[in-house]
């Protein structure tokens, strides 16, 4: 394997461990234990380090028309070729939980795709985007520019359920 290869495969893994130490540490915090699931957050911290300088290292960030235009084709190629399959195979499983979880991810997807296309009109046109709310919703992730609906177009969860990024 070479260097960049290697880079890839540990920015996946240290990714991938950011993400399973957050969990962890949420279900610790749930069974009782703050302390374990704060040792839990830090080392999920130390992994996004590691995961950015790893990409970093790859060469994977660039001036922010070219990171849009890659987020835009990383977006549509999840909710146009990888998720749709795979809400076909877990609906043919029979496996409700992964199926709405695919579905939930492949229609924000679509909404991603649609808000980094705006950015990308925006910033190849010299300017920023328009300074406004914007949150994520807890149960599906979707994800609103300005006010938040009543309930979520996507999961149908109730306005609480979003968090505003700041």
């Amino acid at each position: 394997m070479t260097t960049k290869d290697n880079l890839a495969e540990a920015f996946a893994g240290e990714s991938q461990a950011n993400r399973k130490y957050l969990a962890y540490g949420e279900a610790a915090a749930k069974d009782g234990f703050p302390h374990v699931a704060k040792l839990f957050r830090a080392v999920a911290a130390a992994e996004t380090v590691h995961a950015l300088a790893h990409f970093r290292a790859m060469g994977g960030v660039s001036a922010t028309v070219e990171n849009l235009k890659a987020a835009i084709d990383g977006e549509r190629h999840e909710f146009e070729e990888m998720y749709p399959g795979f809400v076909a195979t877990a609906e043919a499983e029979g496996a409700k939980a992964a199926t709405i979880s695919l579905k939930n991810a492949m229609a924000v997807e679509k909404i991603h795709h649609g808000l980094f296309t705006e950015a990308l009109n925006a910033v190849s046109s010299g300017a920023d985007l328009a300074d406004a709310k914007i949150s994520v919703c807890a149960l599906c992730g979707h994800t609103v520019i300005g006010d938040v609906p009543d309930h979520c177009p996507v999961c149908k969860a109730r306005a609480e359920k979003f968090t505003e990024i700041v």
